[in-house]
């Protein structure tokens, strides 16, 4: 008498060990920014920072936790929470929603107009520094109505300021690099601010020796910025460090539009940078 209770067939779901040894399957998953994949030959995990064509074929960028990227083939071989997926193209959002939040962590203000320009001012020492501060606070900026000006070093502080000639309806702020107690920049600021109403005026620093290391050095996959040997100058030895061209004044200037690349909100600048630069608009926008 044959015992019928698995039944004969042994390809049936049902029978015993049917799903033994069978593979996980792959499942189609949008490649989103934010989902955290990893590459299943190298071992790479890292977030989706972005999706775009190269050499004809789409590829997906994966940032790690200490700010490496590394670039593969769009489709299988990644895992997501210890499953395998193949990633598709992100589906495209044709009505993106508006962000409610601005680079610097303001509330976005949609729709509004920039506000004509007030009187008052904000002064940096050169063009980094404005770069910088445009885009992260360039928002905040157009709808207060502040114009951010260089102010080409600040051995030229007392000479714009008598030529500015602030008062209590135009104030300028003024952010200075390297701004510590017994600089050279503490004595011109300290002399310059002897010319000018009380009130007029705020002059704040930060204690970088250039407003490059204001970001966070996670972001060029660095624990801290190097330490550069006196006598050497600090930008091109900061490039030399990277291991980047380091020779002309056209190295220094793409070298720093690398690193800006690398700046995507007020969370990959040092806090030393974010609240000089609040403290200088709250200033300038005061009523």
């Amino acid at each position: 008498m044959v015992d019928e209770r698995y039944g004969s067939d042994v390809l049936s779901p049902q029978f015993p060990g049917a799903q033994r040894g069978r593979r996980p399957t792959s499942q189609p998953t949008p490649a989103e920014l934010g989902l955290v994949v990893e590459e299943v030959e190298t071992g790479w995990v890292g977030a989706i920072v972005r999706v775009e064509k190269s050499g004809g074929m789409h590829v997906v960028v994966l940032e790690d936790r200490r700010g490496r990227t590394r670039t593969f083939p769009l489709g299988p071989g990644f895992w997501v929470e210890g499953k395998p997926v193949v990633l598709t193209a992100p589906v495209v959002n044709r009505a993106p929603a508006a962000p409610t939040r601005t680079a610097s962590g303001s509330v976005a203000v949609h729709g509004a107009r920039a506000r004509v320009a007030r009187g008052s001012r904000i002064w940096v020492e050169g063009k980094h520094d404005a770069e910088l501060v445009e885009k992260v606070w360039g928002d905040d900026l157009r709808v207060e109505g502040v114009v951010v000006e260089m102010l080409d070093g600040v051995d030229h502080l007392a000479g714009r300021l008598a030529e500015f000639g602030p008062d209590a309806e135009r104030r300028v702020g003024v952010l200075v690099d390297h701004l510590v107690p017994g600089s050279k920049e503490q004595r011109l600021t300290d002399e310059a601010l002897r010319t000018v109403p009380t009130g007029t005026v705020l002059v704040l620093g930060h204690p970088y020796v250039d407003v490059w290391q204001a970001v966070r050095a996670e972001r060029l996959g660095l624990e801290r910025w190097p330490v550069i040997d006196r006598g050497t100058e600090w930008k091109l030895g900061i490039l030399r460090s990277l291991g980047w061209p380091a020779e002309t004044q056209a190295d220094v200037a793409r070298g720093w539009q690398r690193i800006l690349g690398t700046v995507r909100d007020f969370r990959d600048l040092d806090p030393a940078l974010l609240g000089r630069v609040e403290e200088l608009i709250d200033f300038v926008t005061i009523s």
